[in-house]
């Protein structure tokens, strides 16, 4: 057995993830998204408690696991946070409608930048017939 030492690394690791890096919420996106979310309320007694992850670092994570559809345990074994706080951010999320609220805001700004034609929109779009409207052709007989 070889009692040599493996040489010393000559460069910093870096700090990134590169299965996690492409999935981060862009500064972009971070500006619609964080005016929505809920204030905190610290409920610790004495005002004090743990650290809380930021909200950016559980939107990183919230987005990596609708964007790869993965697990939320998977969420441990990458550097973004651990699959509780993400969860527990993201039930948050959806009881104060941010996800709705962000898609409204989606919807207004395509509609600034490219413009919805809303006329032919109608209602109900199904575009098949009703599986039990039977014979009738629309007017109603006694």
């Amino acid at each position: 057995m070889s009692t040599t030492t493996p040489p010393k690394r000559t460069r910093a690791r870096t700090p990134n993830n590169h299965t996690t890096t492409g999935f981060r919420v862009s500064d972009e996106l971070w500006a619609v998204l964080e005016p929505l979310l809920p204030k905190r309320v610290n409920t610790h007694r004495f005002g004090g408690g743990r650290p809380r992850v930021p909200d950016r670092q559980c939107a990183d994570a919230i987005f990596y696991v609708l964007r790869t559809g993965c697990q939320w345990d998977a969420l441990n074994h990458t550097a973004l946070c651990a699959k509780s706080t993400a969860h527990d951010r993201f039930q948050q999320w959806v009881e104060a409608d941010v996800f709705l609220k962000l898609w409204q805001a989606g919807v207004e700004r395509f509609d600034e930048l490219k413009g919805i034609d809303w006329d032919w929109l109608s209602m109900d779009g199904a575009m098949t017939k009703a599986p039990l409207g039977g014979e009738k052709d629309g007017a109603q007989s006694n």
